[in-house]
C-alpha cells in the first residue's frame, strides 16, 4: 500500500508541474479547451499516457446511460483531472470531481483552476477511497 501511495504522490506531482510549465506560458484567462489541449501536449511528451474526453457510463436503477459524462483528462489509467478556468472554484466544483472518482473508480482527481495568477492557488487534490 506505501508502494501504490508513494507512486500516487509522484504521478501527482509530475502532473501538477507539468500543468504549472503549460500555466506560466499562457498565463491565466483563456477557455478551458486551450489548457486541456496544451496539458494533454506535455503529459505525451513527458511519456505518460495520457486520454481526453474519456466517456463514462452512469447506471440508475435498470438504466445505463452510455457517455453519461466526459473526463477531461486521465492519465496513467489512475488520475483524472478535471479543468476548469474559472475566477473561483466553487463546492459543486468538487463535487463533480468527487462524483466522477466514485463513478469512474479511479483513485485519484486533481481539479485545476486555470484562471488564478498563482497556479499553486487553484489546485485541489482528492482521493477516491473506494478505488478499484
Amino acid at each position: 500500500m506505501e508502494d501504490q501511495k508513494y507512486i500516487h504522490n509522484t504521478l501527482t506531482k509530475e502532473v501538477i508541474g507539468l500543468a504549472m510549465k503549460v500555466h506560466s506560458v499562457l498565463g491565466p484567462g483563456l477557455l478551458e479547451h486551450t489548457y486541456e489541449e496544451c496539458l494533454h501536449y506535455e503529459l505525451k511528451q513527458f511519456g505518460f499516457f495520457a486520454e481526453r474526453q474519456v466517456p463514462i457510463s452512469l447506471t440508475y436503477e435498470q438504466l445505463t446511460i452510455e457517455s453519461a459524462y466526459r473526463l477531461d483528462l486521465v492519465v496513467e489509467e489512475k488520475v483524472i483531472i478535471e479543468l476548469k478556468s474559472v475566477p473561483t472554484l466553487l463546492p459543486v466544483h468538487d463535487a463533480q470531481l468527487l462524483t466522477y472518482l466514485r463513478l469512474s473508480g479511479y483513485p485519484l482527481g486533481l481539479l485545476i483552476n486555470f484562471d488564478v495568477l498563482r497556479l499553486k492557488e487553484g489546485i485541489k487534490r482528492f482521493v477516491n477511497s473506494k478505488s478499484k
